[in-house]
């Protein structure tokens, strides 16, 4: 593992959300209730940014552009986009469900520290 120290605890209070950079990978941090979370940045479907999207009380993040929800803990799709059937053979390359991105991270000494 190849881990990197991104920010300070305190710097992320509960609620907040911040996007680091860790070598190529843009990584949204969210702070859920105390409760830490490091996933990709950009939604696996059209690779617009996340930093918008509503958090569940279930504990997922809903893509605040086409309305997929994934799991914060695993990534895996809870709820992906349907196009009408006239879009959907247009979409079908793109719209293939896939998981979001999640990087381990741990708390040491007043910091988070991210594997990716």
């Amino acid at each position: 593992m190849s881990w990197t120290k991104v920010l300070s605890v305190d710097s992320l209070a509960p609620g907040a959300r911040q996007v680091v950079k860790v070598g190529e990978n843009s990584i949204l941090l969210i702070n859920n209730n105390g409760q830490f979370h490091a996933v990709g940045n950009r939604c696996p479907h059209l690779k617009l940014s996340m930093t918008k999207g509503q958090i569940t009380e279930d504990g997922a993040i809903v893509c605040p552009w086409h309305r997929s929800s994934f799991d914060l803990c695993s990534g895996a799709v809870k709820d992906w986009i349907t196009w009408p059937p006239v879009v959907n053979k247009a979409m079908a390359a793109v719209s293939q469900p896939q998981a979001l991105p999640v990087y381990p991270l741990r708390i040491e000494d007043g910091s988070i520290w991210i594997d990716a």
